[in-house]
């Protein structure tokens, strides 16, 4: 889930002028990891900025991410959020798709980025509220990983959304909007690892909320999020 702030970090480097979605990059080798889904992002392949921040999120590319590490800087990108509000948000080192973990010298710690936090980015990213947020929903939407609450979604209803595994936990969240047009963000962290049947609780957790979304309208005194 620490793939979304980082493309909020890129909105507001590009809203600095401190970079552009057609700014050219090279991919440094010291980026390499193993990644889940079929990518070009390998070391020597030029590249932009945006399609760096495409692959991040609509494919979880670890190499994509790990290299608009170096392009932004941890600690500039982690200010870049704090700046916006999101101040529990912490980059703090590269992503490894295995172990043994790739060489970071420049880690600091462990990435954060709690639910509650999250739910507050998607949020501001369904109210057009941090730069460049429509295209980040153009890029949500397109996700390779629709296998956790996707799975519970019913006929018209469309899911901005990312998700986040590791081998101890497994993560979903983003911007539903319903075929009334209704948006809510519906953000689930847990501590079960990415598997085939907790994948299928995910669905079954969606699937026990939508009754209740048709009934209560963001516009109610609830609040238009969900957070679990």
């Amino acid at each position: 889930m620490i793939k979304v702030p980082l493309a909020l970090a890129v909105g507001q480097a590009i809203n600095a002028g401190r970079l552009r979605w057609d700014t050219e990059v090279t991919v440094d080798a010291r980026n390499e990891t193993l990644n889940d889904a079929p990518s070009p992002i390998a070391a020597g392949y030029r590249t932009t900025v945006e399609e760096l921040v495409v692959y991040m999120l609509q494919r979880s590319d670890n190499v994509a991410t790990n290299q608009l590490y170096d392009v932004l800087g941890r600690e500039r990108a982690t200010a870049d959020v704090h700046a916006l509000g999101f101040r529990r948000t912490f980059f703090r080192r590269k992503l490894s798709g295995a172990l043994p973990r790739i060489d970071d010298p420049e880690m600091t710690g462990i990435n954060a980025f709690p639910a509650a936090e999250a739910a507050a980015v998607f949020e501001a990213i369904a109210g057009d509220r941090v730069p460049e947020a429509a295209a980040l929903r153009r890029v949500l939407a397109t996700s390779w990983w629709d296998v956790k609450l996707s799975r519970g979604l019913e006929s018209g209803d469309r899911f901005a959304h990312k998700t986040g595994d590791t081998d101890e936990v497994s993560h979903d969240g983003g911007i539903l909007t319903l075929s009334d047009s209704s948006r809510w963000v519906v953000v689930v962290y847990t501590e079960l690892p990415s598997s085939e049947e907790n994948d299928a609780r995910f669905g079954a957790f969606m699937r026990m909320l939508r009754p209740h979304l048709r009934r209560t309208r963001p516009d109610d005194t609830t609040p238009p999020g969900v957070e679990g």
